[in-house]
């Protein structure tokens, strides 16, 4: 943990400012482990391993827990980097581009192994601040170290320990894993001062009914409940279909004969899939067969939490046939 993060941290029961009180190590200008404590309820929080840690998941939860321990493992397993990740995060960003982060003081909602933490350092922003509540801080803070504006959290969304003092705030495939992707949002968007803005990226209810229809059933009564390893490997069958046909059908289809592909199910996404190597295309299965939870949103329904922060310039974007980019100004 650096200390300069202590400016955008506030206990998250009193919304007190927070000071170290003690260090046990310090390398290379990060806090490795240490304890902070709230100036004014006297609650103390650890640092560990570098990150500040505001939740303990034997406490919180076992909705939140379960999603935690079951994404921990998959960002502290499949750590690899993919040189499309830049063009994937702007995919679920839309309308945003790089230069969007220069100087800006932003707040990521569910960093997971911190790939996005780390584009976002580098496309300049002055402070980038990552959360998460699983292990996989561990994974984002290894990821980032080195980076002098990057700082991640391990806590809960539902109780930033964060001032409102961030001018942009996104999420991308992290809402629609909490128990209320709505009230997760309007969290996130409570830290981000007046005039700054968010961006979020959800799934979309339409055109995936055949996920909700036959894959959930799966998920949440067998694949979600078996422990992580076992589910490595037995997801790397439905993988094996899925390269195959990402990279022998659709792939090729869509070169040589895009109207003919257009009518192909699920054209757009699988396309994109296709892109991607085998391990990359491995996460994506795990990812989607592993969660506990997992909502589908319409857009209607999307639409009516920027109502609710009375949001301005709002945009929602239909990204690859199957899910959802919102962006506006607060």
């Amino acid at each position: 943990m650096k200390e300069k993060l202590l400016d955008l941290l506030a206990c998250p029961v009193c919304g007190g400012d927070l000071l170290v009180a003690y260090v046990s190590q310090y390398e290379e200008k990060e806090i490795i482990d240490g304890v902070l404590t709230c100036r004014k309820c006297d609650r103390e929080y650890k640092v560990v391993r570098g990150v500040p840690r505001f939740a303990d998941l034997g406490k919180v939860e076992s909705d939140k827990a379960a999603t935690a321990e079951n994404f921990g493992w998959q960002w502290t397993n499949f750590t690899q980097e993919d040189e499309k990740y830049n063009d994937q995060f702007l995919g679920w960003l839309q309308p945003v581009k790089p230069d969007f982060f220069e100087g800006k003081i932003v707040l990521e909602g569910g960093c997971g192994k911190g790939r996005h933490t780390k584009l976002a350092a580098e496309w300049g922003a002055k402070e980038i601040v990552g959360i998460d509540l699983g292990a996989g801080v561990e994974s984002a803070f290894a990821l980032t170290r080195s980076m002098p504006n990057a700082h991640i959290i391990q806590c809960d969304i539902f109780k930033l320990p964060l001032k409102k003092a961030f001018d942009y705030a996104f999420s991308v495939g992290v809402l629609h894993h909490t128990p209320d992707p709505k009230k997760a949002f309007l969290s996130l968007a409570g830290k981000v001062k007046k005039g700054g803005s968010i961006s979020a990226w959800i799934y979309g209810a339409e055109n995936n009914e055949w996920i909700t229809k036959y894959v959930d059933p799966v998920r949440t009564s067998f694949t979600s409940q078996i422990s992580q390893p076992v589910l490595y490997q037995l997801s790397k069958l439905p993988t094996l279909g899925l390269f195959l046909t990402t990279k022998l059908v659709y792939r090729p289809m869509n070169a040589a004969a895009k109207p003919v592909a257009n009518r192909l199910f699920y054209n757009d996404y699988l396309n994109h899939l296709g892109s991607f190597g085998w391990r990359e295309q491995h996460n994506i299965v795990f990812d989607h067969l592993v969660a506990p939870t997992a909502f589908y949103i319409s857009k209607d329904e999307f639409a009516t939490w920027w109502k609710e922060l009375d949001a301005e310039d709002v945009k929602i974007i239909w990204h690859n046939q199957n899910s959802w980019c919102g962006f506006g100004r607060i």
